[in-house]
Formats: C-alpha cells, structure tokens, sequence
C-alpha cells in the first residue's frame, strides 16, 4: 500500500481562524504541544455530507483543552461554523475531521503561561478504520502490558495527545504478533478499553461496558447505549475483570474510527460475531444518517 503523507496533500485546512492550502498548515519544531504534549484534539466522522454529533465533538474539545489548563480563543460556535466551512470547502462526502488545539513556540519551557494557543481543523475522505475482513470475522486483541492511568495521574477526562502514547505503544506490539489491536487494563486491572474505542461485551443477554472513570466515555459509546436501550437490550457500566471475559458470547468496539466494530479473541478466548452485535452494528450505520 502506498502512503500519501499527511503533510503533502492538495485541499485547504482551517487554522487560526483562515483556511489555507493544505501545506501551508505548519507549525514550528520549537512549539510547545509537540515536547509537552500541550495538546488535545478530536475526531469526527462525516456520513453522507453530514457530520455526526458536530456539538458534542466541538464542545469536548474545548472542555480537553480547559482540563490541560488552557482556554482556544474560539467559541463553541466559532469551532462549529469553521468545521461545517472546511468540510463544505473540502467537499467531503463520507470522510474524517481532525480538530486540534495546541500550545505555540513562545516559551520552550514546563511553564508555558504565555504561549499562543493554536487551533486547526482539516478533513479529509476515509473509509472504515478496520479492513472489512477483520469487521466481518471479528477483531483478534491482545492484552496489553501499559495501563491505562488513574484520574489522580493524568487528566483522563480529556482528549488529551499524550495520553495516546501508550495506546500507540500496545498496538504496535499488538500488529507486531500478528493481532489487529489491544485490549488495555486500568490501574486497578480491571478491563477498560481497547487503543483507541470503547468495549462491550454481552452476558446472558445484557450489554455490560466498563465504566468510564479513567479513560474517556465516548460519544458513540453513548449512542450505542441509546440504541441498544431502545431495543430492550439491558445496559450495564460496571468494573469488569478480564477473568470474566469466559462468560462472554459476544464483544464488539465503538468509536468514532471504530463505528461499532466485532471482536472475534481477546488472546486465546473467542466470541461469536452474534445478533446483539449484528443488530447495533445495523442500528448505528442508521443512525449516523440521520446526523445533522
């Protein structure tokens, strides 16, 4: 497969308050967000010319950037307007929206009270984050060796880019022995979410999912909850542990790259690609069509 780098593409980017052609969206080698990780970002899709649940991704963004203790120098409604503006100028029909807001060059130090805080937004057109081989016969995920952090650690409420870096870490390990992502534990070791989606698992019938208390609870996470409650599909969010992954029938991700994906082997135990997951995955790609 041959890669197009992300910093060599035709289109425009919406950065501090202009768009601009696409390579001209840079940023120095000095800045801050890159040696401090003073950094978060969202991730949004498009489906159909629409993009899905715009205000919640745009109103997180700026509560991240508010938990790393710095303010964007837009409002909800600014980021909002120059989303559906680059996504229009772009012309992307079914594709992904990167928002991402970091502190600048002005001072390379821990303290960085008087940097300036940027803000960018590009899109781009996308298909499904996994192969829809995988999609079909289920994800294989290997336990990872990282944890994610307590709350008292790291500001795990945000969509922070250092958080990232371990997730980072235990895919690679993940491809690297041959499985297509991983599952990670929290610092208590009970099960909390996969690199980069939320997880569900169904037992006896019920939908549990870990609760979200030190990694973020995901917006299509909080759909899919929606959906199933409205089939009649119990919920439960409660701290899960890996040894009760043997009672498990069926396992599926959510995320804004994931979608509602399955999980076919978490290491050696294996699910059914079953009808709960079958009926979510139905119920989301609806869903997201009707997003305004």
């Amino acid at each position: 497969m041959t890669l197009i780098p992300f910093d060599d593409r035709d289109g425009f980017i919406w950065m501090d308050g202009k768009t601009i052609p696409w390579r001209d969206a840079k940023t120095h080698v000095l800045t801050h967000g890159l040696h401090y990780a003073s950094c978060v970002f969202e991730g949004e899709r498009v489906y159909e010319g629409k993009i899905f649940k715009l205000r919640e991704h745009s109103q997180r963004l700026l509560t991240s950037a508010e938990l790393l203790g710095f303010t964007l120098p837009y409002s909800l409604e600014d980021i909002e307007k120059a989303t559906l503006g680059i996504v229009a100028k772009q012309q992307i029909h079914n594709g992904y929206i990167r928002p991402v807001a970091w502190r600048g060059s002005e001072m390379m130090a821990i303290s960085a009270q008087q940097t300036k805080i940027h803000v960018a937004i590009a899109c781009w057109e996308w298909p499904s984050y996994f192969s829809k081989e995988a999609r079909e016969r289920g994800l294989r995920l290997q336990l990872s060796k990282w944890a994610r952090p307590a709350p008292n650690m790291a500001p795990t409420a945000s969509k922070a880019a250092g958080l990232y870096m371990i997730c980072t870490l235990s895919k690679h390990a993940a491809e690297k022995d041959g499985f297509d992502d991983a599952m990670m534990l929290d610092y208590r070791g009970f099960i909390a979410e996969a690199t980069g989606a939320n997880m569900f698992f169904v037992i006896d019938g019920a939908l549990h999912t870990p609760t979200p208390d030190c990694f973020l609870d995901g917006i299509t996470r909080r759909t899919v909850m929606e959906l199933a409650k409205k089939r009649g599909i119990k919920v439960i969010e409660r701290h899960i542990k890996p040894e009760e992954l043997g009672n498990v029938t069926e396992a599926f991700l959510t995320g804004t790259a994931a979608e509602v994906t399955p999980v076919g082997a978490i290491g050696d135990q294996k699910f059914a690609v079953g009808t709960i997951t079958k009926q979510l995955m139905a119920d989301f790609s609806e869903r997201v069509l009707l997003s305004s």
